[in-house]
């Protein structure tokens, strides 16, 4: 029987969340089933920067889209940031030590077949459409989320 993790996402900073892909794909490779969930800050890992829209939003979500992160790339360090100088540096500490970029371990993992959700409240409070996530991200609710993270093995809050 194959094991399963469950990663509920929450933050929304660069380094939880490449701490997060690298989790998600090292369990693929060792055959876990992975579920990530992405709520509130989380969703900004999974925004299509090239679906972005004002459509039918309502002044304070258009302010507000316009004030986070556009996509995975434009993510702050939780720590250190120095209004961008901090993951600058980090980025090419990266580079300098053959690291893959973040955008590549997200390719990884919806490529190795991890499962991911929004949480359908957090987009509705946010002001997210589906149109505005990446193509594989499947909207949910709480309670959807908390019945597979009850089948889980491995539960994890980031």
């Amino acid at each position: 029987m194959e094991k399963k993790m469950s990663i509920l996402m929450f933050s929304g900073d660069f380094d939880k969340a490449l701490a997060a892909f690298i989790l998600a794909n090292s369990a693929r490779e060792i055959n876990v089933e992975v579920t990530m969930f992405f709520a509130f800050w989380g969703l900004m890992l999974v925004r299509d920067p090239n679906e972005l829209s004002d459509e039918d939003k309502t002044l304070w979500e258009k302010m507000f889209a316009n004030m986070t992160p556009k996509g995975i790339q434009d993510l702050p360090l939780s720590k250190m940031n120095f209004a961008g100088i901090g993951k600058k540096m980090l980025l090419e500490m990266m580079d300098d030590s053959d690291t893959p970029p973040i955008d590549a371990f997200l390719k990884g993992a919806i490529n190795k077949g991890v499962t991911m959700k929004a949480c359908k409240l957090s987009c509705e409070v946010m002001g997210f459409s589906d149109k505005e996530l990446l193509d594989k991200v499947e909207i949910v609710t709480a309670e959807d989320y908390l019945r597979d993270a009850l089948e889980s093995d491995i539960q994890l809050f980031i």
